[in-house]
């Protein structure tokens, strides 16, 4: 059957030409390694089940139409004590006897969509170490300072823990292509590490499912889905949305993808970095595999402290690079006390602008000038690029790791540059500071053909996503390496700390050149930052509008002497003045400004001498950045540090005396790790960013606490002590 475009297929309904449109949360199914009910509520009735519940829980007759109290055993006793719980977003564990042999099962309840109250059952597995399998794990990751011993101190640990024949972390680029970046395996199996995966091999709806719900788990590919009878819930009418089950069947399409690869069973692991989904630990087995539900518990809580651990990384390689710039900034104001000029400090011999950004060379475009340092193209082909920027939507970083694909009439204008990155300098189009990067000529290994994702016979049955999984080699030409996030976030800082040097050295032509007055006068007047100026002989020139609104009413000073009394420590305002004036130290501080109001302001003051020469001040140039929003975003460090332990300090209503002092101790790891990356994250130079960030984390702790949580009464408790 064919599919229009816009058409969602049906679970099991979708070939290989829509199957990023299959409704997978809507299969209808279950995996025979456990029973599916579905209750109505307040009455909870067994309104809906799945068609081996009665063989599977040992009873005698289905169970659709029974009320939860009719069945033998103590299902219900366990699950009310939870009723008043939302249970939409992530389900819980309890543990329970049913039939008249009281066999114990593992019960995850949930809401999902639609109404009703859903409840999965499997058989008890045995109880987890937590000792080894969780607080060894917390403390060994934590150790790791890098990203890749991270991934694969986190492929060991889960291997440990599960025991599949190949545990592999999995990380998404931009375009959503997967690499293995750790692996640890059986010997004999050949090796994946290393390998990309096109990202066509993961849906965008099977992305989403990844986010919501955290751990999925196949056991045999070759197993035969149990239906949910009857097909539609009677509460909704509709199919029932199965995105938090666990025991949801898997696409056909992703069945056959596994036996392509020989693979029999999965476990599959979301790690969700700053509230996105930044890769899988996928553990495959080449033979059935159980995992049971301690064991998903204790993974998902790795996961998060896992992600958590990522995040601190990521933003601690962000905070050495700003660190890098500072010290560039700082090069630029010492020549600029020295030489009245800063590009000699920007390209100069270290070529410190260069291995910022691991780039072989840079060009500064500042208004009809072109000057460059390191292996860059010709003058000519420089301000073609720059035509190109121009072309684009302005923007705080543009970029290219492919001159073919998206600047194809350059090509042969720029041999041997593979890629690109400009910031602007300034609010006059054409200004902007480009980076360049050689072409890499490399070879990518794909885990079967890229180009060739599927075949179609005959015959429906005959679809086959990617039939060889063989390496694959890609030569790839025209392209350089990647531009980081990191990369990307330094050249933002470079870019934004020349565009305030430009705007600073632009009010020279001010002070020089009379003739240039008014248009630079009018980009000193226009601009968002705060600017006061003062000629050599310290008289007031210029107070720009953004100025006077940041003084709330209060007149400008009219002398340079007088400006300390604006500051809310007017003596340390009034030594840097004087330094700054006598000595012509530039005065780079943060400080506080008392607006009109009497409030007082949290400014990064830039104030500088504007030399014509060596030793000949032509004037003095303030610029001020309101840091309200850091002092913001350190405020919400500080609380963050403080308050992050104390929702979960003991929780013994749930937990009970007897293991409290097992949930402290792993819960310390945890607040410990996540106190660590909320250091990292506000040390950061976005601070627009953070606030999600911290967020990001602290729902990444709310997770781990309330998985910890339940895993530990669920391991403390039995059924037998309970009923």
């Amino acid at each position: 059957m064919a599919f229009v475009a816009s058409s969602m297929p049906a679970f099991g309904k979708a070939d290989l030409s829509n199957c990023e449109r299959e409704q997978v949360h809507l299969a209808g199914s279950i995996q025979p390694f456990g029973a599916l009910l579905v209750l109505s509520e307040p009455g909870l009735l067994v309104v809906q089940a799945s068609d081996n519940a009665q063989t599977f829980l040992g009873l005698d007759r289905s169970p659709v139409g029974l009320e939860l109290s009719a069945l033998p055993g103590n299902l219900l006793h366990r699950v009310r004590p939870h009723l008043d719980e939302p249970l939409t977003d992530a389900a819980i564990g309890v543990r329970c006897t049913i039939g008249q042999g009281a066999e114990e099962f593992d019960g995850l309840v949930h809401r999902p969509k639609g109404g009703g109250l859903v409840i999965e059952l499997e058989r008890v597995g045995p109880n987890v170490d937590l000792s080894l399998h969780v607080q060894q794990a917390l403390t060994s990751m934590m150790a790791c300072s890098s990203l890749r011993p991270l991934c694969d101190e986190a492929a060991r640990v889960f291997r440990q823990l599960t025991g599949y024949d190949r545990v592999m972390v999995y990380r998404f680029d931009e375009q959503g292509h997967g690499q293995i970046l750790a692996e640890r395996k059986k010997a004999q199996l050949e090796s994946f590490l290393g390998n990309w995966y096109p990202a066509s091999d993961i849906p965008q709806i099977a992305r989403r499912l990844y986010e919501i719900n955290r751990v999925r788990i196949l056991i045999d590919v070759s197993s035969e889905a149990s239906p949910l009878v009857p097909r539609l819930s009677p509460i909704s009418g509709q199919d029932l949305d199965m995105s938090l089950c666990v025991l949801r069947s898997m696409s056909p399409l992703h069945i056959q993808y596994l036996k392509n690869m020989g693979v029999a069973a999965t476990l599959v692991v979301s790690l969700m970095v700053g509230g996105r989904l930044w890769g899988l630990i996928a553990c495959h087995h080449y033979g059935p595999r159980f995992a049971h539900f301690e064991v998903r518990a204790v993974c998902e809580l790795l996961a998060e402290a896992l992600a958590t651990r990522i995040a601190a990384l990521d933003a601690f390689v962000q905070a050495q690079a700003e660190i890098s710039v500072r010290r560039l900034e700082q090069r630029m104001v010492d020549t600029i006390s020295r030489e009245g000029d800063w590009r000699a400090a920007l390209f100069d011999r270290s070529q410190a602008i260069l291995t910022l950004l691991d780039a072989q060379g840079a060009a500064l475009l500042l208004d009809d000038d072109v000057q460059t340092v390191g292996d860059v193209p010709s003058t000519q082909s420089i301000r073609a690029v720059r035509g190109w920027l121009k072309q684009r939507d302005r923007a705080r970083v543009i970029l290219t790791t492919s001159l073919v694909r998206d600047i194809p009439e350059l090509v042969g204008q720029m041999p041997g540059i593979g890629g690109l990155l400009a910031v602007p300098i300034s609010d006059i189009e054409g200004d902007y500071l480009i980076w360049f990067r050689p072409e890499r000529i490399k070879t990518v290994t794909w885990g079967g053909n890229p180009s060739k994702p599927f075949t179609v016979g005959d015959n429906p049955l005959d679809l086959s996503p990617r039939r060889s999984f063989a390496k694959w080699h890609e030569l790839v030409e025209g392209t350089c390496e990647s531009w980081s996030v990191a990369a990307q976030a330094t050249g933002r800082m470079i870019g934004e700390m020349v565009a305030d040097v430009v705007l600073q050295f632009r009010t020279v032509g001010m002070l020089i050149v009379q003739n240039q007055l008014d248009n630079v006068s009018r980009q000193v007047q226009s601009s968002e930052q705060p600017i006061m100026m003062f000629d050599a002989h310290g008289r007031a020139l210029l107070a720009n509008p953004a100025l006077r609104k940041l003084l709330g009413g209060r007149a400008p000073p009219e002398k340079i002497s007088d400006f300390a009394a604006y500051f809310a420590q007017p003596m340390l305002a009034e030594q840097k003045i004087g330094e700054l004036v006598r000595h012509r130290r530039p005065w780079r501080d943060e400080a506080f400004f008392v607006s009109g109001n009497d409030a007082d302001v949290p400014l990064l003051v830039r104030a500088d001498p504007v030399m014509s020469a060596p030793g000949r001040v032509l004037g003095f140039v303030f610029l001020f950045l309101d840091i309200s929003e850091r002092k913001s975003v350190e405020a919400a460090r500080a609380r963050f540090l403080q308050d992050v332990i104390a929702p979960h300090r003991f929780a013994e209503s749930r937990i009970g005396a007897a293991s409290e002092p097992m949930f402290a101790a792993l819960m310390s790891i945890v607040v410990e790790n996540a106190q660590l990356a909320a250091l990292e994250v506000t040390d950061g130079h976005d601070t627009g960013g953070i606030p999600r960030a911290l967020d990001a984390i602290q729902s990444s702790v709310d997770r781990a606490a309330a998985v910890l949580e339940r895993l530990i009464w669920h391991a403390s408790r039995t059924a037998a002590n309970d009923t």
